[in-house]
């Protein structure tokens, strides 16, 4: 019966091969960037030769030592690993080992059946020394951890005898990955065990090898690891967790660096600047914006230059074009209550303004463009904001400008603020000047 179970790890490790390939094609669409896409189950199997080294009685070994290594395929395994992190893992394994003279060795005839259960932990050893790019395909695994074990000579005085013992055995496995799912492994462990008195020719070892004895196995095998999508465990691409919040952390400086910009020089960042095309050197209060205590529509301090400059302008026609920009940039403006045509007192100023540039230049001519919020019905606030325009085109032909120098323009509602807010509102209420 024995004998047949030796063929079941072969027809599993087949099964696991057909099945991986299949497995392969499928997961060659799934993407490896999340840490949980990677199989964290690994099912293993390996058929190779072991070795008792000590103790042998007098007249007993494994082999002759003066001829050429003689493959000898006695020792089979199969495990289930866990890996409980990328780089960590433990593993439970069963395995098989039957030690026998060789033929030729001219040692006397022994044969000893070993059946064992152990358990283990698994280091994957590429990602703990983080060498997983230059290594590719390849991967290398450490292992070590206890086992118990029940020795049963099957000929000589002890036949069939049963001894159990334990004891600890330490290792490593070459693998080179063949599909996404399936690595072929090759591995070589050292088993000690400490509590041992048979020697491996069946007999009672001598007092000084009581309680000792080492064997080692080499084998190759295959691993199927096995999860919901992803890739071989050992392989999987994981994702830094440091390195993704490191770049969070580049991104937040890089949104902060951004937002203390300041675009109009005025000392106040973008992120709290209303204002962000103000003029340079203008006060400004906490939140960008030009200071206009007399709320005319002109910054304190540009009314006053504008006062200088038009006398300046009109004595010396040396700063028009300064006067200009100011008018067509909409630092003046004329503004109008709500659902009115007639312009605030506070804007005559602006109009007396823009009247004296366009004597002191008579061959300028000038758009005026009307504009309304967004309360009310769209069209009556399109002609709203004509009549609007209307109005200061009227006052200016009644100040002595020709008419053939100005043209209107209804802009209809201006939906560039809340109109929510009153205030806002307020701004938008407005005609505003091109001069050409």
């Amino acid at each position: 019966m024995k004998k047949h179970l030796l063929y079941i790890p072969a027809l599993l490790l087949g099964c696991f091969a057909a099945t991986a390939q299949n497995d392969s094609i499928k997961s060659d669409r799934v993407m490896d960037s999340d840490p949980e896409s990677y199989h964290r189950w690994t099912i293993e199997g390996a058929v190779g030769q072991s070795k008792g080294v000590k103790p042998y009685a007098p007249g007993f070994y494994y082999s002759n030592p003066n001829t050429t290594l003689h493959p000898d395929f006695n020792h089979f395994d199969l495990g289930a690993r866990y890996m409980i992190s990328p780089k960590f893992g433990i593993k439970l394994g069963l395995a098989y080992d039957r030690l026998r003279n060789q033929d030729g060795s001219d040692s006397g005839e022994f044969d000893m059946r070993v059946f064992g259960v152990n358990v283990q932990g698994v280091v994957n050893a590429v990602r703990l020394f983080s060498f997983e790019e230059q290594a590719g395909r390849f991967g290398l695994l450490f292992h070590g951890g206890f086992q118990a074990t029940q020795m049963t000579p099957k000929i000589g005085v002890n036949k069939d005898v049963e001894e159990y013992n334990g004891g600890i055995l330490v290792g490593f496995t070459p693998q080179f990955r063949l599909t996404r799912s399936l690595a072929v492994t090759a591995d070589f462990t050292y088993n000690a065990n400490v509590r041992q008195h048979f020697n491996w020719d069946g007999s009672y070892a001598k007092a000084e090898d009581n309680l000792s004895g080492s064997m080692y196995t080499m084998s190759l095998g295959l691993s199927y690891s096995f999860g919901r999508v992803g890739l071989h465990g050992d392989w999987a691409v994981i994702p830094d967790a440091r390195a993704e919040d490191i770049k969070a952390l580049d991104e937040r400086i890089g949104e902060l660096e951004t937002m203390m910009n300041d675009t109009d020089k005025d000392g106040v960042p973008d992120y709290l600047d209303v204002e962000n095309n103000s003029i340079a050197g203008v006060a400004v209060d906490t939140k960008g914006r030009m200071v206009d205590l007399n709320k005319n529509g002109v910054a304190d301090e540009l009314e006053k230059y504008i006062d200088t400059q038009v006398t300046t302008a009109t004595e010396k026609n040396n700063n028009s074009e300064v006067i200009k920009r100011l008018i067509n940039e909409g630092y003046v403006s004329v503004f109008f209550d709500f659902n009115s045509a007639k312009p605030t007192p506070q804007s005559i100023q602006n109009m007396s303004f823009v009247l004296t540039y366009l004597k002191n230049n008579p061959n300028a001519t000038i758009q005026i463009s009307g504009h309304a919020d967004e309360i009310g019905a769209s069209e009556y606030n399109s002609q709203l904001s004509a009549k609007r325009a209307e109005a200061v085109r009227s006052t200016l032909i009644k100040a002595g400008i020709n008419a053939s120098r100005i043209s209107i323009t209804p802009e209809g509602e201006d939906n560039s603020v809340d109109k929510n807010s009153a205030s806002a509102r307020q701004l938008v209420r407005r005609a505003t000047f091109l001069i050409n």
